[in-house]
């Protein structure tokens, strides 16, 4: 807790521009090494892109580990929750009020079993689609008008593995198209605050 006060002291010290634009993004998964890599870990990998693009060190939170990265006249927020993926919208309802942060400052990074593998969607509010961190976030905020971008993780499972799926890791070929499609993930989150959702949407839905 004493480094997150201290990187949240050192973040505020530093602030030139107070008219900067603030955001929380929130990557969704599991912590621990058993989840590491996996599919349902898509949204970790996503804001490890984006704390490495901002040469932004992880720091342990109140629910969570925690990067501040720095995008032209954005401030990022990078969050992952360590309340494991079933309880992530305590961790988000408890940095929204901390921050004070309206919920448009909001983005919610996760996988998702509906897309084809490497496509990702943006939307600015939507149904929780049976995921099960995005309908813990819609109760714990008491609405779902929040914005949430799905990687698509593939859905190539028989019935009743839905779960070994998504827990798995990804094959010898797709961790090849990885690194690309979590760049143009961390790209769209780029595009998201510093240019809006209308356009981030227009460029990479």
């Amino acid at each position: 807790m004493l480094n997150c006060r201290l990187l949240r002291f050192l973040w505020r010290q530093n602030k030139i521009d107070e008219d900067m634009k603030r955001y929380l993004i929130v990557g969704l998964g599991n912590i621990g090494p058993d989840y590491v890599g996996t599919r349902h870990n898509a949204g970790f990998m996503t804001v490890d892109v984006l704390a490495e693009r901002a040469g932004a060190s992880w720091k342990s939170c109140r629910y969570g580990d925690m990067a501040i990265a720095k995008v032209k006249n954005c401030e990022l927020m990078l969050l992952k929750p360590s309340t494991f993926m079933n309880l992530s919208g305590v961790a988000i309802r408890y940095w929204m009020n901390h921050e004070k942060l309206p919920l448009e400052n909001l983005l919610v990074v996760v996988d998702d079993l509906a897309l084809p593998f490497g496509s990702i969607r943006l939307k600015q509010r939507g149904s929780d689609g049976g995921h099960n961190g995005l309908k813990n976030i819609a109760s714990e905020l008491g609405n779902t008008n929040y914005a949430r971008l799905r990687i698509g993780v593939g859905n190539e499972f028989t019935r009743g593995h839905q779960i070994d799926f998504v827990l798995g890791v990804f094959t010898p070929e797709e961790k090849k198209e990885l690194p690309t499609i979590l760049d143009k993930a961390a790209d769209c989150v780029q595009a998201y605050c510093l240019s809006g959702p209308a356009f981030a949407m227009n460029h990479f839905n």
